[in-house]
């Protein structure tokens, strides 16, 4: 049974940095791409950030860019997120997702499992 945990959202003031974790089990984790969804109320799922399945290529939405960090831990089947300089408009639920394949895809149905979400509230 494939799970996708994640953790580490919360409430933070603007400015402030938190770092989300997703644990997964129950599949091949270090030869499949990777990568961080968000949904805000009322708006689309949009693609934040992802990574390759060796860690050496990532790729971000320009709206994180320079702000926020993708990485991956294959020995832990762990994959992160680092989010600093957050922002109002960061506001969302935050879900990690991996494909069956080792390349990001922007588009979240290239993505075939799911985590639960976390959510990241940003005050101003």
């Amino acid at each position: 049974q494939v799970q996708l945990v994640e953790s580490g959202g919360g409430l933070v003031q603007a400015g402030g940095s938190l770092r989300l974790s997703c644990a997964t089990s129950g599949l091949t984790f270090s030869n499949r791409a990777v990568a961080w969804f968000r949904q805000a109320p009322g708006k689309e799922r949009e693609f934040v950030a992802g990574i390759n399945w060796s860690g050496d290529s990532t790729d971000y939405a320009n709206s994180v860019k320079g702000r926020f960090t993708i990485s991956r831990d294959n020995a832990k089947n762990a994959l992160y997120l680092q989010m600093n300089s957050l922002k109002p408009e960061d506001t969302a639920v935050y879900y990690c997702a991996v494909r069956s394949l080792a390349n990001v895809r922007t588009t979240p149905n290239e993505y075939r499992y799911w985590g639960q979400g976390t959510q990241v509230t940003v005050s101003s």
